[in-house]
């Protein structure tokens, strides 16, 4: 009989977290997700950048603890997305944060958690970065990695290249015109109509027929107007 009554006061302990919740202002928040982040092997430092940076911009602080919670429910994404990552090379605060964009900016999950597996730790970041920037261009989170791990094999330097490369390929192929195409498209249409009046039309100061022959219609160039 005590089980049956213990029971409903569990579910109504249940029931009554998120109201404790709503009742906390938004520093006892702040300060309930750092906890967490300590708990779960999380670096809290990458939540306190979230918090310096919304204050050093003069956000709510609602609207940082509202951040903040985001974050650290991202963070918590990416760390079990590269859970696989070689125990040798640990995924470090940095190459966590960069997961934690790339999660944000459309990356998969599976793609992210490979390419943490398939990158050397001391370019894992960079990776990442690469990676992130070719799906915000809009690239397949596969084809993305695809072409991250070509880069890795071809050294740091390919690596670097690589969000450039890509971009500039997108611009080729929405059809940008190259540079000097529309200058010198601008240049002809002036050459064509905007050189001054055709032959036909007299000039300013030049009335109809002065300079021209009587039997061949061409001028002469003496202004006479006579025949020979």
């Amino acid at each position: 009989m005590r089980i049956f009554r213990i029971f409903p006061l569990l579910w109504l302990a249940l029931l009554a977290l998120p109201a404790a919740a709503h009742t906390q202002d938004p520093q006892q928040r702040i300060d309930a997700v750092r906890r967490r982040a300590e708990a779960a092997g999380i670096p809290v430092a990458l939540l306190d950048s979230k918090v310096a940076e919304g204050r050093a911009k003069g956000v709510p602080i609602e609207r940082i603890a509202v951040a903040v919670e985001r974050r650290f429910a991202v963070l918590g994404r990416a760390r079990e997305a590269m859970a696989a990552a070689p125990r040798g090379a640990p995924v470090s605060a940095a190459d966590l944060s960069v997961g934690a964009d790339a999660l944000e900016a459309g990356v998969e999950p599976a793609v992210l958690g490979r390419l943490a597996v398939a990158a050397p730790a001391d370019r894992r970041a960079v990776a990442i970065v690469a990676l992130t920037e070719l799906v915000s261009l809009g690239e397949s989170s596969e084809r993305a990695l695809a072409r991250v791990t070509s880069a890795l094999q071809r050294g740091p330097d390919a690596l670097r290249r690589l969000p450039g490369e890509a971009a500039a390929e997108r611009g080729r192929g929405n059809g940008n015109a190259p540079p000097g195409q529309s200058k010198g498209r601008q240049n002809g249409a002036r050459g064509r109509g905007q050189g001054g009046p055709p032959a036909a039309v007299p000039g300013p100061t030049e009335r109809p027929g002065r300079g021209r022959g009587r039997g061949n219609g061409n001028g002469n160039g003496n202004g006479g107007g006579k025949p020979a």
